[in-house]
């Protein structure tokens, strides 16, 4: 009986022996406890979950080397390697947090994006078109946004006290030499580009990628679209002209072609303007898209526009006998460029890519004749290499060639100047997830020109932190370097980079189709050019001493959640600013600035209508201008600027739109400046003249059809997402 009884002891004590107790703590970085955390074996049953407090406790009878799992939802896994059996282990385990690109920190200092891809963007592709005043420009809707003043007898984009030679534009990240159409002197231009062939714009006020160059001020980035989802066809019947589209799609590509015909003639016959068109504007232009998929990741994109315009516009100018300047003016432009994208295994994405621009002017101006002619190339090559979760490297290389030329004539001159440029650059940036609420963008930007003889080397920094959901604040820093202007190098190329250098702090609140953006910036421009006044152009001397600054605050805040079928958007701008360079005496106000700048825009839906009803108002303070019969340079104002736009979508039929707008519906009459004779009278005076308007309102009307096997499909489905 005693040796059963001593057999049963041992067989009971043995399991009590060969027992591990496992205790801990699970927390995450911050000493904060992970309640719920998983805690087991792994390849075992044997497991348990942390407490309120973290706190857990596994009682186990394994036998060997095994590995202790901890896992928590948004957390990376931790793993433990024990032996047992063993007495008594306790461990503290901290659990780092895993990284979620969809929740991580964005870098958003000086960025405005267009997409309908990502969610937290400032606009969509559809507001560009739908926004009163824009009259389909991509340019006139991205000036309703803050940082940009209104510049109205230019109609280009003036960004944070730069010209707007200032802003580069990029399509599929390819150089445009010559984005905008030719006009007359002082009288708007409009962006060459159909909306419509884009799927995103990125605009950036300061601030910007390593990967782009020579903008001292701000680039637009426009990226073509993908596949589309069907075949379709449509049509638009304007009141000045009319436009056919088309689009094909195959299993693996699709291509994408429109044809417009422009011409003024008709609507210039009904609204009065005020100044006088012997020949109104005409202009044909079109327009191919073709994509197509290569292998299982690559994709070629193509993408060509070609327009042709003419007219023939009298102005009046105190510098002629008759006191008339008479323009006849023909433009024709092409843009073509070729990308291709593809993934190599899983980590690399390489792209490669090159563009092509003929531009060429023909103008008479009275008995003068003036032509000028631009060839330009640019070809790219960047790869993509992803360094784990957490770092993404960017790098690539590019070439740059441009022929530039002028021809004047008249009774006494007969004079040519032409240069031609090569540049090559490289660039290198990483972003950089420290977390997911910090993340950094830093980058290097090296860049050569044959024509000037220098290099320059352009650091950038950008940096986000996440404070929660829904807000995050950013800021970036950065050298930015621009070659001077055509008309500059033409006669001088003994000069150098001009440069600006940008500080950007911005913070965003994102919450329920709410967004608040307020962003502050300060730049320093150096080696800008500077010229002697009342020097002829070809007899000037040019040289790199010019200087300026600039700072500002931007509000911007948007609301689709308040107003049922509403939505909104208000942006202020504040910018103070001065430079001395061209034939500036010193330090002065640019004439393209306005202190102040507002921009309202508000959108609705009626339901029962089957329309939307846009309205948008515009304010710039008074800008400054030369006043020669005055002391001091660029002391003159101008009234402030003021315009109220309005239009109309109605939906007639599911692919039926009809549309009308006008712009400037009060009547403001705006005045952008004065030119002035070069001599005085024999008053003293010097005779002035108002630059304004072509016309105090313009008015349009269009019917857009579509057509498909997708009979509900329009253009209208977008706008009240």
């Amino acid at each position: 009986m005693k040796q059963l009884l001593t057999l049963l002891a041992v067989l009971f004590a043995a399991p009590i022996c060969a027992q591990s107790v496992i205790t801990g703590r699970v927390i995450d970085k911050q000493n904060q406890p992970l309640p719920g955390a998983n805690i087991y074996f792994e390849g075992t049953y044997e497991g348990t979950s942390s407490d309120q407090q973290g706190n857990f406790k596994l009682v186990t009878d394994l036998e060997g080397t095994y590995e202790l799992v901890v896992d928590f939802m948004g957390f990376e896994t931790h793993r433990t390697s024990l032996e047992m059996p063993q007495k008594e282990v306790v461990l503290e385990i901290v659990l780092k947090e895993k990284f979620n690109e969809l929740k991580a920190a964005t870098i958003a200092a000086g960025a405005f994006e267009a997409s309908d891809t990502k969610k937290a963007v400032v606009l969509r592709p559809l507001d560009i078109v739908t926004t009163a005043g824009a009259s389909g420009d991509i340019s006139g809707a991205l000036q309703t946004l803050p940082g940009t003043s209104t510049v109205g007898e230019s109609g280009k984009l003036f960004v944070r006290g730069g010209s707007s030679e200032e802003t580069a534009t990029f399509i599929d990240g390819l150089l445009v030499y010559k984005p905008y159409t030719s006009s007359a002197p002082n009288t708007q231009v409009r962006g060459r580009f159909n909306p419509f062939m884009f799927s995103g714009t990125v605009f950036t006020t300061g601030g910007y990628s390593a990967e782009y160059g020579q903008a001292l001020s701000s680039a637009l980035l426009l990226n073509t679209n993908d596949l589309p989802a069907q075949s379709e066809l449509n049509l638009s019947i304007m009141s000045v002209g009319g436009d056919i589209a088309g689009t094909a799609k195959w299993e693996s590509g699709a291509v994408t072609a429109n044809v417009g015909y422009t011409n003024l003639a008709p609507y210039l016959a009904l609204v009065p303007q005020n100044y006088e068109f012997e020949k109104p504007i005409a202009a044909v232009s079109g327009a191919v898209s073709i994509r197509q998929k290569v292998g299982k990741s690559g994709m070629v994109k193509g993408y060509s526009t070609y327009s042709r315009s003419n007219f023939i516009l009298s102005q009046s100018n105190s510098e002629y006998d008759n006191g008339i300047l008479r323009v006849d003016l023909s433009n024709e432009n092409n843009y073509t460029n070729l990308t291709y994208k593809s993934a190599i295994g899983e980590k690399w994405v390489l792209s490669f890519g090159g563009a092509y621009t003929l531009d060429g002017d023909r103008v008479e101006l009275n008995d003068a004749h003036y032509s000028e002619n631009l060839e330009g190339a640019h070809v790219k090559a960047s790869a993509i290499r992803q360094m784990g979760e957490r770092v993404k490297l960017r790098m690539g290389t590019e070439w740059y060639r441009k022929n530039y030329g002028q021809a004047f004539s008249n009774e006494q001159i007969d004079a040519k100047n032409d240069f031609q440029e090569q540049r090559e650059a490289a660039w290198l940036e990483s972003d950089i997830h420290v977390t997911n609420k910090i993340v950094a963008r830093v980058g290097v930007r090296g860049e050569r020109s044959e024509l000037l003889n220098s290099f320059n080397v352009a650091p950038r920094v950008s940096t986000a932190y996440k404070v929660n959901e829904y807000a995050q604040v950013s800021a970036a820093y950065g050298w930015f370097y621009q070659n001077p202007l055509d008309e500059y190098l033409i006669y001088e190329d003994n000069l150098q980079f001009e440069r600006a250098d940008h500080y950007i702090l911005s913070a965003q609140y994102n919450k329920n189709d709410r967004m608040f953006r307020l962003e502050t910036y300060y730049k320093d421009y150096s080696n800008l050019v500077k010229f002697a006044p009342d020097v002829p152009a070809y007899a000037n001397s040019y040289n790199n001493s010019g200087t300026g600054f600039a700072y500002g605050v931007d509000v911007f805040w948007r609301d689709k959640k308040t107003i049922k079928y509403g939505d909104y958007w208000v942006s202020y701008s504040f910018i103070d600013t001065e430079r001395d360079y061209r034939d500036y005496p010193g330090e002065a106000v640019p004439t393209f600035v306005s202190k102040h700048n507002v921009s309202v825009v508000y959108k609705h839906w009626f339901n029962r209508l089957r329309s939307q009803l846009g309205v948008t108002y515009m304010y710039g303070s008074p800008r400054r201008y030369n006043d020669l019969n005055q002391p001091g340079f660029n002391e003159g104002r101008t009234k402030s600027y003021n315009s109220l736009n309005m239009n109309w979508s109605f939906l007639y039929r599911q692919n039926v739109i009809f549309f009308a707008s006008v712009s400037n519906v009060l009547g403001f009459k705006n005045v952008f400046g004065y030119t002035f004779s070069s001599t005085p009278g024999t008053d003293g005076v010097y005779d002035q003249k108002a630059i304004v308007p072509m016309a105090d309102r313009f008015f349009f009307i269009g019917c857009f059809i579509t057509l498909s096997r997708n009979k509900e499909i329009n253009q209208l489905d977008k706008i009240n997402d």
